[in-house]
């Protein structure tokens, strides 16, 4: 065989065929060959040794597959194609013709002509063939010396008829096209989830690009404002030093005419003009000069934080509109509802009841306070929206599937809950561990709550401001993550609203 070309095939090569190994295995004395080419060897000699060192074995070595080895050949192999050989007739005699197919069973491949009488013979139609190859050795089963039909799934290797009845007796067997289809079936699922993934992080980059366009506009309009504000700050400080030097001129002026008139004996012309260098003099309000300053100033302050305040509604918009496509359909579980929670026969909304109804106790189901699941948990980006209007209590997130769900239970993400919660209408909080108080600037009216799976990202919303209310981040999910609800307890009608869940508006 010729070898490979390209970085590292001497390290690759088997001593005996010259060639990449192919299911590289290790002698004890630590030398690796390609598995056919050592037993073809070892078939051949009359003793158990090591071709290259030629240490001598008692006894002839198990052989297993070395496989790391053959990891970085495949990999090495996929850095560096090898063009496929043209396989020859076997039964041309002067110009040999190029091999239509090969036999499993005679170990030979066939020309067109050479091949006619597989189709013809009774006893060579049963043979089995495929398309052409070099390397039929690798096809057939080295201790049995039968075709590689079989595909052992105990051992996750390829065997023959006659193995199944020694050494992989009783052993999960099933035709390698069956498990070549069924891997092919992996594989495809495995591509469409690497295409989506690269969709998805495309989306990002477009989403990230674009909040760094409308940071970028922002910014600038910002500097342009700030430089004009800058410009009349200085134009009117320049004013004002121009006053205050031309009124210093002035009073030195008439600080030098009263010297003159303290040493004058021109008593007259004293008297004259004595008003008008005495008299009082309208002053300057300089304090008036300082308040417009400060005015400009805290203007220019309330008009930055209101700026700001548009920026984080974009931003916020912006992120919100890249979470509503993750958008999913969520149904309340009955099954999980506790016994004094109401929901609706749609399954879009619970509000509690004033009577403890008789339902079948099951390990789902909450017994002791009044929460609710989805019906389907979900282990990558999810999003959905809940109506929380005219409610005083509320609380809202996500849950683990194997969450403890009987007796006292208290909500923080080291018992699989990531929540948040209103209560007497007005304190707003985080359930971390320990709890986090929320300040927000408008009663939310509709929550959105986001999840990123794989980022361990739990984040909640103002869906009508646009404003963000509280984020986990930085958790380690391993199961299954449910929508959670709990309308709290109605005490006299006060708290009498449902929670809703509402479909997404993906216009906005």
């Amino acid at each position: 065989m010729s070898s490979s070309s390209g970085p590292l095939t001497e390290e690759l090569q088997c001593s005996i065929c010259l060639d990449v190994f192919t299911d590289p295995v290790s002698t004890p004395c630590g030398h690796n060959f390609c598995k056919t080419c050592l037993n073809k060897y070892w078939d051949n000699s009359q003793t158990c040794n090591c071709p290259y060192c030629k240490e001598t074995f008692n006894q002839r070595p198990d052989l297993k597959i070395n496989t790391t080895l053959r990891e970085i050949v495949d990999h090495y192999e996929k850095k560096n194609p090898k063009e496929k050989p043209e396989v020859l007739c076997d039964f041309c005699e002067e110009t040999k013709l190029k091999a239509l197919k090969s036999c499993l069973v005679c170990q030979s491949s066939y020309c067109e002509t050479h091949l006619q009488p597989h189709f013809k013979v009774a006893g060579l139609k049963k043979h089995k063939l495929m398309d052409p190859v070099s390397n039929l050795e690798h096809y057939i089963c080295q201790k049995h010396e039968r075709p590689l039909e079989l595909f052992c799934r105990d051992d996750q290797t390829c065997v023959c008829l006659m193995c199944t009845v020694t050494d992989h007796k009783n052993h999960n067997t099933v035709p390698i096209e069956v498990e070549s289809g069924e891997k092919k079936t992996q594989l495809m699922k495995t591509q469409k989830d690497i295409q989506q993934m690269i969709q998805d992080r495309i989306k990002k980059i477009q989403d990230i690009k674009h909040s760094v366009e409308v940071r970028k506009r922002f910014f600038t309009e910002l500097l342009e404002m700030m430089e004009e504000q800058q410009k009349a700050a200085e134009k009117q400080e320049q004013d004002l030093v121009e006053d205050l030097e031309q009124e210093i001129t002035e009073l030195k002026m008439r600080n030098t005419e009263l010297e003159q008139l303290l040493h004058t004996e021109d008593h007259l012309h004293l008297l004259q003009i004595y008003s008008s260098l005495c008299g009082p003099r309208k002053p300057r309000n300089w304090p008036e000069i300082s308040m417009r300053t400060y005015k400009n100033l805290k203007i220019l302050r309330r008009t930055l934080s209101q700026q700001q305040e548009t920026l984080d509604k974009k931003l916020t918009q912006t992120e919100l509109k890249w979470m509503r496509q993750y958008a999913v359909d969520v149904t309340l579980d009955p099954d999980t509802a506790h016994p004094c929670l109401i929901l609706s026969k749609d399954g879009k909304q619970v509000r509690c009841g004033d009577i403890w109804q008789k339902l079948p106790d099951n390990p789902k189901r909450y017994d002791r306070y009044t929460n609710v699941l989805g019906t389907e948990g979900f282990s990558r980006k999810f999003y959905f929206e809940v109506q929380v209007k005219e409610k005083t209590r509320w609380e809202l997130g996500v849950a683990r599937g194997s969450v403890y769900r009987k007796g006292e239970i208290k909500l923080r993400p080291t018992n699989g809950y990531w929540t948040v919660w209103l209560k007497n209408g007005h304190e707003y909080a985080a359930l971390s561990d320990p709890p986090v108080s929320l300040f927000v600037r408008v009663k939310p009216q509709r929550v959105g709550v986001f999840v990123d799976y794989e980022e361990g990202l739990v984040s909640f919303y103002d869906v009508e401001s646009s404003s963000h209310i509280y984020s986990f981040t930085g958790q380690s999910f391993t199961d299954k993550l449910y929508p959670y609800f709990s309308p709290d307890l109605n005490i006299e009608g006060k708290n009498s609203s449902p929670l809703v869940i509402t479909p997404v508006d993906y216009s906005k």
